[in-house]
């Protein structure tokens, strides 16, 4: 068999070539249970690999309508979604799947090892948290929420990216743009007969340019403006989604659409969470109150909400003379990339080899990995900001290592998608330190699934994972972009090939916590806000309600009536983090507590690095994470470590 998929996909025949692989399933599905003595090795492992192959051909479709998005990529892509998920949800409810599974386990749980093991347990609970042994009225019922809500997510998705790219604001007074960084008025400047004029929008570098240096407040407040107001038809998308995973729930036998949530996690119950949560408000609050009266104290007037990202650069200048402008030629892109292989190369013994192949942009780039010698996986890098490419960053798996039917290798692959400044000929791509972190994160998760050497598909990699530890790796990685010893494996001037100098370094360090509590709170705002929309019914006034009320906690500057956050929010209401945002937080303690032993072991010659490889990294979701993290540290996560590394004192 290949070892790596080709990237393609034929648009004009996807819905027919869907269509009649869904019909081959289902063919499949009545021939594996006609079967009369059904075992893991005749029936889970075929029904494993047709999901597998089924990912395969549905991902380059969800892939390029994020990154090539398109009237025809948003065509298929919509007429595609209720066909998949009625088909997902009537496989899953399938009572016959379900006792099979629940047989097979009975019968052969002392043969099969705890990877297959572990398979069986999660279909098992996955069927029951949708309803297979349910009444068919109800499992009707489910079939209908489960199309509607994915139908109302990517319209969610696509109201977000629509409002995006259609929004433009055009400076023609130089003096507008005056303290801009130099590429980021490069990349905003365009001629119109003769005029030179600028070009801001609500992408993100473009956006966060102006708001962190643009000195005109009344540009910044309609940027602002123009950006906390996107897509108000979102707001029925959420009243309508809301209901129906509240419906749903309560068809399940669940009081609430964050208890079901919570039923696949780590954390035990909605009391947890919401303690776990108020927890670090409290730690971060005195904190936070003190650190956004420095800024004030440099503001002419009463901070606003449009003004914070200017003053807090100005303050940070101050209080650490950094220049964030010159850290960028530092940064060029390549180097950033190059450098992350190097680090991950003498962390793990990783090496990345690019691949000459036609993909889905010039821009992107394939990578072959080798671990011990050995071909591993592949990474496909897609870096640059352009119209058409879904805001923020993510990592998206595609194959995932396993052993299929015939007992035959297949290797992992996985994208990293990023929206850095765009390169040209004549300018090179300059990274902010925030976007090498991004990229950290992501090639965090991009590793996390990509050297699992699991052999069920199903728990190899990121799949199984329990959704607060998912991001665990993504975080314990970005911290090493920070990190001195690391910082100079790709730091290097574009133009003089300069290494960064070790006092630009401790700067950098210095300032990493700038500000660190004010974050905190921020985020603590959005993981409350989720998961106390999901433990009972709102609607209309009610959501802007209860973030007003969350605020009155969490936010030490007074958010604007205009601004509909909540409209935005795609993690949650078109991704998978609904009543799951904490999981950020939660994951970072288990991240914060294991950096610190791979630092206080020196890095590059620790033991609990290669312990991280072997333990986390191979072990995909085969086990819970919990049990994972105690075989890596061999005690109970210490929350106390995530303040320590956000520098909040208690």
């Amino acid at each position: 068999m290949p070892k790596f998929l080709e990237f393609k996909i034929d648009l004009d025949t996807f819905i027919t070539d869907l269509n009649e692989r869904l019909k081959t399933n289902n063919e499949k599905v009545k021939t594996l249970l006609a079967q009369k003595n059904k075992t893991y090795a005749n029936f889970v492992k075929p029904l494993q690999m047709m999901d597998e192959y089924l990912e395969h051909f549905f991902t380059p479709l969800s892939h390029l309508n994020s990154v090539n998005n398109t009237d025809k990529t948003q065509e298929v892509y919509s007429e595609s979604l209720p066909i998949i998920t009625e088909y997902s949800t009537v496989l899953s409810q399938n009572i016959e799947i379900y006792k099979t599974y629940k047989e097979i386990d009975e019968n052969e749980k002392n043969t099969l090892n705890y990877e297959q093991k572990r398979v069986l347990e999660l279909n098992i609970q996955h069927f029951e948290l949708s309803g297979a042994h349910l009444d068919e009225k109800t499992k009707q019922r489910l079939q209908e929420i489960n199309i509607k809500k994915s139908e109302l997510s990517n319209n969610f998705s696509q109201n977000l990216l629509d409002a995006t790219n259609e929004y433009e604001y055009i400076i023609e007074n130089k003096k507008d743009v005056e303290g801009l960084p130099q590429s980021d008025i490069a990349t905003a400047e365009f001629d119109d007969d003769g005029v030179t004029k600028y070009k801001f929008t609500l992408q993100m570098p473009s956006y966060i340019a102006y708001m962190t240096y643009g000195k005109n407040a009344k540009i910044r407040e309609e940027l602002y403006k123009a950006y906390v107001t996107r897509a108000p038809q979102n707001a029925e998308i959420i009243d309508e989604l809301l209901s129906l995973k509240d419906e749903m729930s309560k068809l399940l036998g669940f009081d609430n659409y964050a208890q079901y949530s919570l039923a696949s996690k780590m954390a035990e119950d909605e009391k947890t969470v919401l303690g776990f949560l108020d927890d670090l408000v409290q730690n971060s609050k005195t904190q936070a109150k003190k650190e956004l009266q420095e800024v004030q104290k440099i503001a002419p007037s009463q901070l606003q909400s449009f003004d914070t990202a200017y003053y807090s650069e100005i303050l940070k200048k101050e209080k650490y003379d950094i220049d964030e402008e010159e850290y960028r030629p530092y940064f060029e892109q390549q180097s950033v990339v190059d450098g992350t292989f190097k680090f991950l190369n003498k962390l793990f013994g990783i090496r990345f080899i690019k691949v000459d192949e036609k993909l889905w942009d010039n821009k992107a780039i394939s990578y072959d990995l080798y671990l011990d010698e050995k071909l591993t996986a592949r990474l496909y890098l897609d870096l640059e900001a352009r119209k058409g490419k879904r805001g923020g960053a993510w990592m998206h798996n595609w194959q995932s290592h396993c052993r299929n039917e015939n007992a035959e290798e297949q290797l992992a692959s996985a994208f990293v998608v990023c929206n850095f400044p765009a390169s040209s000929d004549e300018n090179p791509s300059l990274l902010r330190h925030d976007d090498v972190v991004t990229l950290f994160h992501e090639m965090g998760h991009a590793i996390h699934h990509m050297l699992s050497s699991v052999n069920e598909n199903e728990v190899s990699g990121v799949n199984g994972v329990e959704w607060d530890a998912v991001e665990f790796p993504s975080q314990f990685l970005e911290n090493f972009a920070y990190e001195p010893k690391v910082l100079k494996q790709f730091a290097i001037h574009h133009k003089i090939g300069e290494v960064i100098p070790d006092e630009m370094i401790e700067k950098l360090v210095r300032s990493k916590n700038f500000l660190s509590a004010s974050g905190m709170l921020r985020q603590l705002e959005f993981s409350i806000f989720d998961f106390k929309l999901h433990t009972k019914p709102h609607a209309k006034d009610e959501v802007q309600n209860l973030l007003n009320e969350i605020r009155k906690e969490t936010a030490l500057i007074k958010t604007p009536s205009y601004n509909k956050f909540q409209n935005g929010f795609a993690h949650i209401f078109a991704g998978g983090y609904a009543a799951g945002y904490y999981s950020y937080k939660w994951a970072e303690v288990l991240s914060a507590d294991a950096f610190f032993n791979v630092i206080d072991e020196g890095i590059f010659e620790s033991n609990t690095a290669q312990k991280y490889l072997d333990i986390v990294l191979n072990g995909g979701g085969a086990k819970s994470m919990k049990e994972l993290f105690h075989a890596l540290m061999q005690r109970e996560p210490n929350p106390s470590n995530l303040l320590r590394l956000s520098g909040i004192n208690k």
